[in-house]
């Protein structure tokens, strides 16, 4: 930082006398990193207000102290704030322009955002008046509400612009918009809630120096003991919240603090991924030049239809990330194969259900619910039982090139991802697969046609595809209102009631496919 651009001011804390340093003069507080009394600065004096929980361990690549460039500017990290809400936790950093101006830099949906504070000309609607999925317009500027969560301030370090209260509870909105930024409300202070609006950045774009070193120690230290087979968990990624474990398939909750314990559960077997976790392969996401993405999830989904005679369909997903890109969903579906990835902005919509993205308009294909029944890997969400989604998905035909929109709404977030159709063909060269997986990754009923010499490979494939179909069926006709229908029968107003909350609201229009979209529970907001 150019000490000829900031005045720094240094005063010792009134509570353990350890010197206390401001790197600009506009910020308002700071938590003496000694004994982690939070102090506020009046004029040239500090007064403690309170003390700072022990931050958790969260193994961020940021730190405090790191420096960075962006758009043409350096700054430095100087400060964090830790919260909490139902569905996890996330971290704001404060950092600090060389020209005095500062900002947050905080994750989204695996990537990062820069976000800067702002003033409202008129009063931001309560929060009350906010509705996930709904348009908003807010500085008059129409957005759409992607989340709502009461969120919990935990613990601070470091130099803040407001004085945090600690353990306060308040509501937290993110906003986005079409011009891909997302924005968020903060009612911490109901009388007079804040606004920052910002956009996604890859951290390898802000040039970042003075970063946590060594991320194989980090992550060593994150290994912990399975809770249900005591088998060793050994995450890959540093912003990993789930994970499976390799030996007995539980599902690990890993975002708690060292120490505390692990909530998880079991589930069924499902089948093995055809794009075996680990494998990097080299693809493009909206064309240009491809670069390697790495397996690190994969998911087997399905929805749930509203009626007997609506047909059911299964589907598998693989999360993939580049260090520099972040994460992107890989699909295949009845349909074919997609890549997509989580979206900073949002759609308008377009008139008659369809929705615009960057200039083009998606037609919508069909709404439903869908159930996740099998994953294994690391996912940088926590991965809940049986977790659904309602699922939208559209699209947007130009010549043969096919690019796909997805809407999904877990709970009080909503996720938008984009992105295009690809052939069994490039997958099968992007990942170097054998080729006699040709025909099980087309997922094509010609792959089952009589050829003379090939009788025993299509007998093999077509079992295999019976196998994968009987395991998905087997997963998603679980009958989860089993115990309104044992203890009141099948005819009952009970368990009738709950058939229709568990079919959801989704309509299925047309048959085959699968979701589009790469699914990210609490993945709404810049968390």
């Amino acid at each position: 930082m150019s000490s000829s651009t900031q005045r720094r001011w240094q005063a010792a804390c009134p509570n353990c006398g350890a010197p206390v340093e401001f790197a600009s003069a506009a910020s308002a507080s700071t938590v003496c990193s000694f004994c982690r009394s939070t102090l506020l600065r009046e004029g040239e004096a500090l007064r403690k207000i309170g003390e700072s929980a022990e931050l958790f361990e969260d193994y961020s690549p940021l730190q405090l102290g790191a420096n960075g460039r962006y758009a043409g500017e350096g700054f430095s990290v100087v400060g964090r704030l830790q919260l909490r809400y139902a569905e996890g936790g996330w971290n704001e950093w404060h950092i600090l322009f060389d020209q005095g101006r500062s900002a947050w830099l905080s994750e989204d949906n695996g990537a990062f955002v820069i976000a800067f504070e702002a003033p409202l000309a008129e009063a931001p609607p309560p929060v009350e008046a906010l509705v996930v999925g709904a348009q908003q317009i807010v500085a008059g500027l129409p957005w759409q509400v992607a989340s709502k969560v009461e969120a919990t301030l935990l613990a601070a370090e470091g130099e803040l612009p407001h004085a945090p209260e600690l353990l306060n509870s308040f509501w937290v909105a993110d906003l986005r918009n079409a011009q891909n930024e997302v924005a968020t409300l903060d009612y911490s202070q109901p009388a007079a809630p804040s606004w920052s609006v910002g956009r996604s950045v890859q951290l390898a774009e802000l040039a970042m120096s003075g970063l946590r070193e060594d991320s194989s120690k980090t992550l060593a230290s994150k290994a912990r003991p399975c809770p249900s087979c005591g088998a060793a968990l050994t995450p890959r990624l540093e912003n990993s919240q789930s994970i499976v474990c390799e030996q007995c398939h539980a599902v690990v909750d890993i975002s708690t603090e060292l120490g505390a314990d692990l909530k998880h559960y079991g589930q069924m077997n499902g089948m093995q991924p055809q794009i075996p976790l680990g494998t990097t392969g080299q693809l493009a996401i909206s064309g240009g030049v491809p670069k390697p993405w790495q397996v690190v999830g994969y998911l087997e989904r399905c929805d749930l239809p509203e009626t007997a005679d609506d047909e059911q369909t299964f589907w598998r997903e693989y999360l993939l990330f580049n260090k520099v890109e972040g994460f992107a969903f890989l699909v295949d579906t009845e349909e074919g194969w997609s890549l997509v990835r989580p979206l900073t902005g949002a759609p308008r919509p377009a008139g008659g259900g369809a929705m615009e993205w960057q200039g083009k308009t998606y037609k919508k294909r069909w709404t439903y619910t869908a159930k996740i029944t099998y994953v294994l890997g690391e996912f940088y969400w926590r991965v809940k039982r049986e977790e659904r989604a309602l699922v939208s998905d559209f699209e947007f035909k130009s010549g043969t090139r096919t690019e796909l929109l997805s809407r999904e709404q877990t709970g009080n977030e909503v996720t938008w991802s984009q992105g295009r159709t690809l052939d069994a063909s490039e997958v099968l060269r992007a990942f170097k697969l054998a080729t006699d997986q040709t025909a099980a990754l087309q997922r094509d009923a010609k792959s089952l046609s009589f050829e003379p010499g090939k009788l025993l490979r299509n007998i093999v494939i077509g079992l295999l595809l019976i196998a994968l179909l009987f395991a998905l069926l087997r997963a998603c006709s679980k009958d989860d209102c089993e115990p309104y229908k044992n203890t009141y029968g099948a005819a009952s107003s009970e368990y009738q009631q709950c058939k229709q909350r568990s079919s959801g609201s989704g309509v299925r229009v047309g048959s085959g496919g699968g979701s589009y979209g790469g699914y990210s529970s609490g993945g709404g907001g810049h968390k």
